[in-house]
């Protein structure tokens, strides 16, 4: 029962904040200066040719009109078509999202690489000057911008050794392999910070497990080290990485957006400023609206992870 309750709260709760969200980007939205109408028909257009069209389009009607057939066409998934494109909003979406999706599921993969590696090796040596050394090797990969390590991973191993591609995005349904390639290097470039700021959390979670009184137990009643440490250590450490694998996937969404641009790739973040420059104010609010639902489900999902690892946050939730 308590598990229940605690679902059904946590459950009313991501409900409770999608809806206030929408309605924050509805009218956040709603303020942009300029329409479609006078995208489709230009700034020169006549003042009752952009009243016909707005008309046409659904722009006469009240806010909360506007809202309500956006927000309902959204639940039962129709979701109309592009103002300016004139295409299937669901498609170009989902189009955006298949490269953005692996994109960022291959960065976040790249990333628990990284940190594991300095993690581990850092906080088994975190009194010695190779553990300093590492310390010093992530902080200065927290520091540097994803834009910066694309433009130095293109120079050096697409320009200069020539091994991924630098630019271009083929498809899936022309190439897999290809596809997956062109996707290594931007996803490279979101996973150095993101791996670096983890391997932080993870060394101070390896170290206090090192430094704790059940550990040296362990060890005393025969277990090896990495045996007492897999069977003591894992939860908190699970724990430290799941406090900070929610925000990271959050960054790696942002930061894909300018990672795409660099990479001319065509996900979610292109399509995003595609349609701000375009006015399309039903694609910006679909896409706003989906990239928060993905947060808000991100959170949640963490929250369901803590009780699999330690199932007395029921207790206290």
């Amino acid at each position: 029962m308590v598990m229940i309750r605690y679902l059904y709260r946590h459950f009313a709760y991501l409900l409770i904040s999608f809806i206030l969200s929408s309605v924050i980007i509805f009218v956040l939205v709603d303020m942009l200066p300029g329409s479609p109408a006078e995208v489709i028909l230009g700034t020169q257009a006549s003042k009752a040719s952009l009243a016909a069209l707005n008309a046409k389009l659904g722009f006469d009607h009240p806010p909360y009109w506007q809202y309500w057939h956006w927000i309902t066409g959204l639940f039962t998934l129709h979701w109309g078509n592009s103002y300016v494109s004139g295409q299937s909003l669901g498609s170009e979406i989902a189009s955006s999202a298949a490269v953005t999706f692996p994109l960022v599921a291959m960065a976040m993969l790249f990333a628990f690489v990284i940190a594991s590696i300095l993690a581990v090796a850092g906080g088994l040596s975190h009194r010695t000057k190779l553990g300093t050394a590492l310390l010093a090797v992530s902080q200065i990969g927290i520091s540097v911008p994803s834009f910066v390590a694309a433009m130095f991973l293109i120079v050096l191993i697409a320009l200069k050794l020539n091994l991924l591609p630098a630019t271009g995005f083929p498809g899936w349904s022309s190439s897999v392999g290809g596809s997956l390639k062109s996707l290594i290097l931007p996803s490279l470039s979101l996973a150095i910070a993101e791996g670096c700021f983890l391997s932080r959390y993870i060394r101070t979670a390896l170290i206090d497990v090192l430094n704790s009184n059940y550990y040296r137990s362990a060890l005393a009643k025969g277990l090896t080290p990495p045996g007492a440490l897999w069977r003591h250590g894992r939860r908190n450490i699970a724990v430290e990485v799941l406090t900070v694998f929610g925000m990271q996937v959050i960054a790696l969404i942002v930061g894909a957006v300018i990672v795409e641009s660099v990479f001319s790739l065509p996900g979610m973040g292109t399509l995003l400023i595609t349609a701000i420059n375009n006015r399309d104010l039903s694609l910006l609010r679909d896409i706003c609206l989906m990239l928060v639902g993905i947060v808000l489900a991100m959170n949640f999902l963490v929250d369901l992870a803590y009780h699999a690892i330690d199932p007395r946050v029921f207790d206290y939730a």
